[in-house]
C-alpha cells in the first residue's frame, strides 16, 4: 500500500511525538509497504496558529492510497482515506486553558480563537476514516470537548529487543526531555526528602535554558546523588542506564499517555515511579502491581523511592510485571498496522 504519514514538530526538538511517526515509518516499510513521512513545522503560538493549520488544509496527498495523520493540526488534511492516531489536542486551547501552562490572557480574542480551533478540529477529525489515540485520557478528551468517540492504540517503541534486565544499582532514572510540565523539578526535590542511599539520573534535552538553570541550582546542594546529563542520549546509553537502575520515573504533568519512558523501563524490567496527576501514564502504571503511584510531592515521591531502594525483591517482583504487562495490552507493532491499515 501506498501510506502517507503527516504530522507537525517542533523544529529542532526531538521526542515522543516524532518517534512514533518514524517508528511508523520504518515497520510499515518492513512489512513492504510504500511509505512517505511529511512533517511541518508547528509552534503552539496564538498568533499564527490558524495560518500554520491552513498550512495543513492546503497538502495535495492524491498520491496516496492511506494517509495517517498524527501530531495536530495535521489531522485537518484532505484525503479520501484519512485514519487519524491522535496523540494530543492543541492543549493550551483545550484542557490546559485554565491552568498556568497557558502562558497568554483570556481574552474576547482568544476565547474566539479557541472556540474557533474546536470547531475547525471536530470538523476535520470528522472527516477521518478511522478514528484511534494513544491512549484512554486523550479519548476522553476528544469525546469531552469535541463529542467523538475514537479507539485507543497504544504505540510501541521501535527496538524493544535493546532493553535488557541487568545487575539492579541504587539509581532512579528518567529519560525524556527536560521542560516545566515533564516536572524532573518534582523529582530533584524528592531527592531531598530520601532517607536511603538511593540516587537520581535525569537525562533528556531542555528547550528552555532557564528550566535546565533551575534544575541544576535545585540539584546543587545534593552534590552526586543526582546526576544531570542534559542531552539527547542514544538508544544505547538509554538502555544501558536502564538495565543498570534500581527503576525509572516518569512524572509529566496529565501526560497524553503512558510516556515513551516507561514503556521503555517496562522492557527492561524496570518499575517506574510516577504520581496520581499524571494522566496516562496511570493507564500503564499500577500502583504495587507493576510500579508505584505517589501523590505528586516531595516527600511521596521520595516515599517511594526508597522503599524500591530498601526492597530489592520488590523491585524485580514490579519490575517482572511491568514487562508482562506490555504483552497484556497488546502493545505491539504487528497489532498496530492491523488497525490503521484496516
Amino acid at each position: 500500500m501506498r501510506v502517507g504519514l503527516v504530522s507537525s514538530a517542533v523544529p529542532l526538538i526531538q521526542g515522543g511525538a516524532r518517534f512514533i511517526v518514524d517508528w511508523l515509518h520504518e515497520k510499515l516499510v518492513e512489512r513492504g509497504h510504500e511509505v512517505e513521512t511529511i512533517f511541518l513545522p508547528f509552534v503552539d503560538d496564538p498568533r499564527t496558529v490558524l495560518e500554520q493549520t491552513m498550512a495543513f488544509r492546503l497538502l495535495r496527498l492524491d498520491a496516496f492510497e492511506r494517509v495517517i495523520t498524527f501530531r495536530p493540526p495535521a489531522h485537518v488534511v484532505r484525503h479520501r482515506c484519512k485514519v487519524v492516531w491522535f496523540i494530543h489536542h492543541i492543549r493550551i486551547f483545550y484542557d490546559l486553558w485554565d491552568t498556568h501552562y497557558r502562558d497568554f490572557p483570556e481574552t474576547l480574542a482568544t476565547a474566539g480563537l479557541r472556540e474557533t480551533i474546536m470547531q475547525a478540529d471536530t470538523a476535520a477529525l470528522r472527516e477521518a476514516h478511522r478514528l484511534f489515540t494513544n491512549s484512554r485520557i486523550v479519548g476522553e478528551r476528544l469525546r469531552r470537548f469535541n463529542g467523538l468517540e475514537s479507539e485507543v492504540l497504544y504505540p510501541p517503541v521501535a527496538y524493544p529487543e535493546i532493553f535488557t534486565e541487568g545487575t539492579r544499582g541504587d539509581e532512579i532514572v528518567c529519560v525524556c526531555r527536560m521542560e516545566a510540565h515533564k516536572r524532573q523539578h518534582l523529582l530533584i526535590q524528592a531527592m531531598r526528602h530520601v532517607r536511603s542511599g538511593v540516587r537520581l539520573r535525569l537525562c533528556g534535552v531542555a528547550s528552555a535554558a532557564s528550566y535546565l538553570d533551575e534544575l541544576r541550582a535545585l540539584a546543587a546542594p545534593l552534590g552526586d546523588r543526582v546526576t544531570i546529563e542534559s542531552r539527547w542520549i542514544t538508544e544505547e546509553e538509554k538502555a544501558a542506564a536502564l538495565a543498570s537502575s534500581l527503576a525509572a520515573a516518569y512524572v509529566p504533568y496529565d501526560e497524553d499517555s503512558y510516556g515513551y519512558p516507561t514503556i521503555e523501563a517496562a522492557h527492561a524490567r524496570r518499575a517506574t515511579v510516577t504520581v496520581a496527576d499524571a494522566g496516562g501514564v496511570a493507564e500503564f502504571v499500577q500502583d504495587g502491581v507493576n510500579g508505584l503511584v505517589a501523590a505528586p510531592e516531595p516527600e511521596a515521591v521520595a516515599a517511594a523511592f526508597d522503599r524500591l531502594f530498601l526492597d530489592r525483591a520488590l523491585a524485580a517482583s514490579l519490575g517482572a510485571a511491568a514487562e508482562a504487562t506490555i504483552a497484556a495490552r497488546g502493545i505491539a507493532w504487528d497489532q498496530v498496522i492491523a488497525r490503521l491499515l484496516a
